[in-house]
Parts: C-alpha cells; sequence; structure tokens
C-alpha cells in the first residue's frame, strides 16, 4: 500500500491541527519538516514549529518545541481521534511555512520493507505476515462492529420505550381532557336548563 505524505501552508503566529482516527493499541507513526523554500541554504533560526500530539482524552504522545523536523512513533492506548497540532511563532513581517507532514497508522505504520531486509525473509512469507496482519485487523474491526451494533440495537429498544411511554401519557391526558370538557359542558348546559 502506498501512502502519501500532506503538504501544507501554516503561517507565523497561527495554528494548524490535523485529527486522524486511531484504533485502540494500533501503531501509529508520524514525521514531519519545514520545507526550505531556498535550496542549498539552510532554514533561518526564526523559522521553527512546535508541535503537540495529543489523545481524544487529552494526554500527550509527542511534544516538540521549536524544531524544523521531527518524527514520533507510539501505540495507541485510547480508541478515537488523536489530533497533531502545528504551531510557528509570530514572525514581523508575517510570512508562510510549507510543512510536509505523513502520518501512517494501523498496518500502513509498519515498514514490511524492514522486516524483510532484517530477517532475510522470503516475499511469499512476508506477504503471509501482511495477510495475518490485515485479517487480524478485520476481525477486530468485526468485533468493534458487533459491539456498536448491540449499543445501537439498546439505544433503540429504550428510545422505543420512552416513546411507547409518551404516547400512552400523550392520550391519558387527552382522555382526560376531553372527559373533563364534556363535564364541564353537561354542567354547564344542566344549569342552564338546556338539557
Amino acid at each position: 500500500m502506498l501512502v502519501k505524505g500532506m503538504r501544507f501552508d501554516l503561517k507565523t503566529g497561527a495554528t494548524k491541527c490535523i485529527t486522524e482516527d486511531i484504533k485502540l493499541n494500533a501503531m501509529t507513526v508520524g514525521k514531519y519538516s519545514i520545507v526550505n523554500p531556498v535550496e542549498g541554504f539552510p532554514l533561518s533560526d526564526e523559522d521553527r514549529i512546535t508541535v503537540r500530539v495529543t489523545s481524544p482524552l487529552g494526554n500527550n504522545y509527542h511534544y516538540a518545541d521549536r524544531k524544523n523536523s521531527g518524527n514520533f512513533a507510539f501505540t495507541a492506548g485510547e480508541t478515537g481521534d488523536y489530533m497533531t497540532c502545528f504551531w510557528a511563532s509570530k514572525q514581523s513581517p508575517e510570512k508562510s511555512l510549507s510543512i510536509d507532514f505523513d502520518w501512517k497508522s494501523g498496518l500502513a505504520a509498519k515498514d514490511w520493507s524492514k522486516v524483510a531486509k532484517k530477517g532475510q525473509v522470503e516475499m511469499m512469507e512476508l506477504e503471509l505476515k501482511k495477510l495475518y496482519d490485515s485479517a487480524i485487523t478485520i476481525h477486530e474491526e468485526m468485533f468493534m462492529l458487533r459491539e456498536r451494533e448491540a449499543m445501537m440495537q439498546h439505544l433503540i429498544t429504550s428510545t422505543n420505550v420512552k416513546m411507547e411511554t409518551f404516547t400512552f401519557l400523550s392520550l391519558v391526558i387527552c382522555l382526560s381532557v376531553a372527559a373533563l370538557q364534556l363535564w364541564h359542558l353537561k354542567a354547564f348546559f344542566q344549569r342552564k336548563k338546556l338539557i
């Protein structure tokens, strides 16, 4: 699977955040760098960014202050949207920094070429390992979908019970009001001696 990174512009004095939905215990790797606008010359000392990666519950997984490049890798301790935020300190005059960012998680985060080089594994074994990891991922996704389906069924059932109760109460109130109106009209007409 070929995964390409992204490139975006970040104005100095501004923040840009990117989220990625990551499953529990999934491996994730990221790599970022400021694109040098002038080849052959180093970046200025002012051209630096601060990067923070946080979990859905707000736990820090990576923090780098005033760097021009870096990378991170971790195994997700929570399921949900992980956020990577980039900050560039304010400069005068304001300028824009181009940033290359590559973020992979799950199967895409594993470097299969290094696995093959380290053990001199034949191509067939490598493909089998990929298929095995894919099958485990699919298996975990199926269990997660079953759990979500059970939660949704519970929600639907509880909503139906609440709606039935609300409908019954509404019907009782409407019939009570109708009976009260009939009683009131009957009493009114008896007082006026119309019936």
